[in-house]
């Protein structure tokens, strides 16, 4: 569907908010393969008698499908638009939920769990990007909110899936996803068919050439920074993310108490990313994510000294308030420096090299912990990459200063 030329603007109009309730609907179903495969892990741990680091693997290659599916489907968007990507990424998730659900080997579940990853894909980066268009002046919390559809359907899914995984197990429980990702997902996309002009787009990329000029660094190289930056935050913020059930397991505390922790903590980051959507508006990208890789550092190094009961639920509030703007900034920060017309991809590729980290985070923790035997050197480690992600936020942040102001969305 075109865009009809009334005199309704097209940016922060009445459609754009409509448009983000139905995204965000869309994204809290598209989302959930990233975080049903937490839930499964120490049930595939039992079954097929591995170690922690291998029963990560159905994870790591999830997070891999996630990754390139944020950029590959983040093409097909600008391209053809957002809902034929939508419908082709529902039926290659309900597929890949099938095949897990019949898998008699390890090999093949982990295949299945990378066609996992690639389709649902399209909840996160592709969705992000498409939203992007339709705001201006409140492109922070329209970004933010539909981010948190990420946590959001990792938050709500584990609760609704918690009996079926008790009574059934983790294939009945994969069972009920492909049938609800079909169901809600392609009959919703249906509804984002219209599409920004190219005209309405002029603004938006005048305001990104004067803050790339303004920093100093080419597209390709912001790019690039932004991708380093993604790897290192995602490193850290893997470890509580990942490995929390299979944390409380180790301390007794059964994977039933690791889910609440989990869903505390995406529940704390869909209030961080609404916040951090609300101050990106006022301070720009740059400055709203490095406030958030701080915070998430310091969150970090509150788990070395805890590890009682009451202590993790705290704990994994605090890091959840305090991490969950940060990976959509990084999208803010390419509407702000990078051309609107080449969104989906750039958009997709910093999306990629998050959940690259995630990934690589994920899988390193494992290993960590089946080296030492204790998850502590996992939190260092984490705090050491989160390092990485605030160096670079600083140096975008001093180049930014030294080349004039930066224009932001008005």
């Amino acid at each position: 569907m075109s865009y009809s030329t009334t005199s309704e603007p097209v940016h922060d109009s009445r459609y754009s908010w409509v448009r983000l309730g139905v995204t965000l609907a869309i994204a809290c179903v598209a989302n959930v393969g990233m975080w049903a495969v937490i839930l499964v892990m120490p049930g595939i741990e039992a079954e097929f008698g591995v170690g922690r680091a291998v029963a990560s693997m159905p994870y790591t290659l999830t997070m891999v499908g996630f990754a390139l599916g944020n950029l590959l489907i983040g093409r097909i968007v600008d391209r053809f638009g957002v809902t034929v990507a939508l419908c082709g990424a529902a039926v290659a998730s309900a597929l890949a939920y099938g095949a897990a659900m019949i898998s008699g080997s390890f090999v093949l579940l982990v295949a299945a769990h990378l066609l996992l990853g690639l389709g649902t894909a399209a909840g996160f980066g592709p969705l992000i990007a498409d939203i992007s268009h339709w705001f201006q002046r409140r492109r922070g919390i329209a970004v933010a909110l539909v981010a948190s559809g990420n946590y959001l359907s990792g938050a709500i899914w584990p609760m609704l899936l918690r009996d079926v995984l008790a009574d059934e197990g983790w294939r009945a429980a994969y069972g009920v996803l492909a049938v609800a990702t079909l169901g809600i997902v392609i009959p919703l996309s249906m509804l984002l068919r219209r599409r920004v002009p190219e005209e309405a787009q002029g603004a938006a990329a005048a305001r990104a050439a004067l803050n790339a000029r303004s920093s100093g660094f080419s597209p390709r190289m912001l790019q690039y920074m932004l991708g380093l930056a993604g790897i290192g935050c995602c490193v850290a913020m893997s470890m509580p993310q990942v490995h929390i059930v299979a944390y409380c397991v180790g301390l007794g505390y059964g994977p039933a108490v690791g889910a609440e922790m989990l869903s505390l903590m995406l529940a704390g980051g869909v209030v961080s990313r609404i916040i951090s959507g609300l101050v990106a508006d006022r301070l720009g990208g740059v400055r709203t994510l490095l406030i958030g890789s701080v915070l998430q550092c310091i969150a970090l190094f509150l788990y070395l000294p805890f590890d009682g009961l009451v202590p993790l639920y705290v704990v994994s509030l605090i890091f959840g308030l305090a991490q969950g703007g940060i990976v959509p900034s990084y999208a803010l920060i390419v509407r702000e420096f990078l051309p609107a017309r080449e969104a989906g991809a750039r958009v997709g590729f910093v999306m990629m090299m998050t959940i690259f980290g995630m990934a690589l985070g994920g899988w390193m923790s494992g290993w960590i912990y089946d080296f030492s035997g204790s998850y502590a050197l996992a939190f260092i480690n984490g705090i050491l990459w989160n390092g990485l992600n605030i160096a670079v936020m600083c140096v975008l942040l001093m180049r930014g200063r030294r080349g004039g102001p930066v224009a932001h969305p008005a």
